[in-house]
């Protein structure tokens, strides 16, 4: 991570000495599975330009795109070692080898709205979360992206809990997603996600869950052309950083680095929150769906109360739930 030249050795020799000299320079190795274009690397580069905004020293960044350095699973165990990636933006699933807790913010109805979830992220709230990652996985989060909204699609219009009742929807296989969907009357079901659309289209189910981008990017629209706007779920995307290479930087490159992690986090939510807009209407556009409102839910959002309590007490994560829920 450290570049040191003759010149810089020599004026370390300089400094024990009693001379006073510039800091070294530091070079921090970024990674992102996706191209330029994609919001994560977007979001990446804000966070790059801030942190060099906001240091007076000199720091340069090498970020590798395309997958280049691996997948998500590779970046997190570079972070835990201190090696090859100091600094990138992650799902939370991805880290929850190392963090019960974490899991937690793929929780269904997690946030009451937008509103609510910008808030929480822009907050204190998740500090169990960062302080139990960086002690477990030796990871520092820095930021928060995000910004995906999950809802509703499905072959028939579903605008309310009647309608909701006894609707044969596929969900992701972690248990908490079957058991939140059992809980407000639908009938879920953890088929794998490349039979979804044969799986509709055949009626073995009636629809799923999913964001925008997914929808369009896959032509779901052809055999679930109906999007009830459930919004259940609004995607968490910690920035972060090694804890190995943060904890050997300066202080404060240390603090350009967390001031910049906020900014970016906010540049990167309302960037890919308002893509998630732009992709929902690109398709109403193109008369490929139909929204819909979905009435009722309120009732989903206590419907759910106890199934995510004691989803929260098995992560060990009360304490961060009490945290969001009172935002």
């Amino acid at each position: 991570m450290f570049n040191f030249s003759l010149k810089t050795m020599a004026a370390t020799a300089v400094f024990l000495s009693g001379v006073s000299i510039a800091q070294a320079d530091v070079t921090l190795r970024g990674a992102s599975m996706f191209d330029e274009e994609h919001a994560f690397t977007k979001t990446l580069r804000e966070f790059e330009r801030l942190v060099a905004e906001n240091y007076e020293g000199e720091v340069e960044f090498d970020l590798r795109l395309n997958g280049e350095l691996g997948v998500e699973s590779d970046y997190v165990t570079y972070l835990n070692q201190g090696v090859a990636v100091d600094y990138t933006i992650l799902a939370p699933s991805n880290m929850a080898v190392f963090s019960e807790s974490i899991p937690l913010m793929d929780m269904p109805f997690l946030f009451r709205d937008l509103e609510h979830w910008d808030a929480v992220l822009s907050s204190d709230a998740l500090k169990p979360l960062e302080d139990d990652l960086r002690e477990a996985a030796g990871i520092v989060i820095v930021g928060y992206h995000g910004g995906g909204v999950r809802n509703l699609a499905s072959a028939e219009p579903i605008t309310n809990m009647d309608e909701l009742a006894g609707h044969r929807m596929r969900v992701m296989g972690a248990p908490i997603q079957a058991q939140t969907f059992s809980a407000v009357g639908a009938a879920p079901s953890a088929i794998a996600y490349n039979e979804v659309y044969n799986a509709i289209q055949t009626g073995v189910i009636a629809g799923f869950e999913n964001e925008a981008a997914s929808i369009q990017n896959l032509k779901f629209y052809e055999v679930a052309p109906h999007v009830s706007l459930t919004q259940h779920t609004i995607t968490v995307r910690p920035i972060v950083m090694s804890a190995k290479i943060f904890d050997e930087l300066p202080a404060d490159l240390q603090a350009a680095i967390m001031e910049a992690g906020a900014e970016a986090g906010a540049f990167g939510r309302a960037l890919e929150s308002g893509q998630d807009g732009e992709k929902l209407q690109a398709m109403i556009d193109a008369g490929q769906i139909e929204v819909h409102e979905f009435e009722g839910r309120e009732k989903m959002l206590e419907l759910v109360q106890p199934v995510q309590d004691a989803y929260a007490e098995e992560l060990g994560a009360t304490e961060l739930l009490n945290n969001v829920r009172g935002m």
